[in-house]
């Protein structure tokens, strides 16, 4: 597979992220750990059928327990320290804090076997950055001594998903086919900590049916494997910045929906998301 075709997969998962938020306010009153273990067995179960139907389930168990470990504890954790951050600081702030993973992901990207962090890297990786920021905070930032638990965990979600994605890229020969066992753990983990600690509550329509099994099926669910591929054998440091991208078509998709109202701030932090990501791919084009 060449680097540009992968890059192209990876970008799949930026796309599929940008539904998130709409099937997340679809799904309501689901609480936040069961919502993670209905859609993670759903993820893990695209998993199963992609791996029966190719490479065969004898390829998972050529995968140490330590690299399932890495991978469970890193979407779990990921997924609880983001739900976490939202219940216990405002949630713009928090998802801005949040949404650092793409800045980091460019800048130690250049600490990686064969890569280059280059200027442009950065300045695509910050421009990019402040249009997410008029998005996610457009109300404005402001500090709260009550809110910083919920901001350290914010910042330790960026740090662990930006981890997560450099480590794959380190993990680059094991196959996609381990992220299946990753999504069952992680299913298996949520749903014993939804019983521990949260009260049952299902979908109560249709709708809310429909919205957990499309999260399930793509934002938590396929993206989780094409991101995989993208960040093992594309380009991680255009992926990085792409991923920019996400909050910006999230709030576009919320805006088509009737969820969220149009303004002149998503033409703004278009073009600076725009702009971000085309010099970020100027540097990857000369490296």
């Amino acid at each position: 597979m060449s680097r540009n075709r992968a890059t192209l997969i990876g970008f799949s998962a930026v796309a599929l992220w940008a539904l998130l938020a709409l099937f997340t306010v679809g799904s309501a009153p689901v609480p936040p750990l069961l919502l993670n273990a209905i859609c993670f067995a759903i993820g893990g179960a695209i998993g199963v059928i992609w791996v029966a139907a190719t490479e065969g389930f004898g390829v998972l168990t050529r995968i140490t327990w330590k690299v399932y470990a890495f991978g469970t504890i890193a979407l779990f954790g990921y997924h609880l320290l983001y739900f976490s951050a939202l219940r216990l600081a405002p949630p713009a702030e928090a998802s801005l804090i949040a949404y650092l993973w793409p800045l980091l992901i460019v800048v130690f990207s250049g600490l990686l076997p064969g890569e280059r962090l280059r200027p442009l890297h950065i300045i695509g990786a910050l421009i990019a950055f402040a249009g997410a920021a008029l998005i996610v905070a457009r109300g404005g930032v402001g500090p709260s001594a009550a809110a910083l638990p919920g901001y350290g965990l914010a910042f330790l979600c960026a740090l662990t998903w930006s981890s997560y994605s450099l480590i794959s890229r380190r993990l680059g020969s094991v196959p996609t086919a381990a992220v299946a066992v990753y999504c069952l753990a992680t299913a298996l983990l949520s749903g014993l900590a939804h019983l521990a600690l949260e009260e049952t509550v299902w979908p109560e329509d249709l709708l809310g049916w429909a919205s957990v099994i499309a999260l399930g099926l793509g934002p938590v669910g396929l993206a989780f494997y094409t991101w995989d591929v993208g960040v093992k054998r594309g380009d991680i440091q255009l992926l990085g910045t792409a991923s920019y991208a996400a909050p910006l078509l999230s709030t576009l998709v919320l805006v088509v929906a009737g969820v969220a109202a149009a303004s002149a701030v998503l033409l703004l932090a278009a073009a600076m998301i725009a702009a971000g990501a085309l010099l970020a791919a100027m540097a990857s084009k000369s490296a």
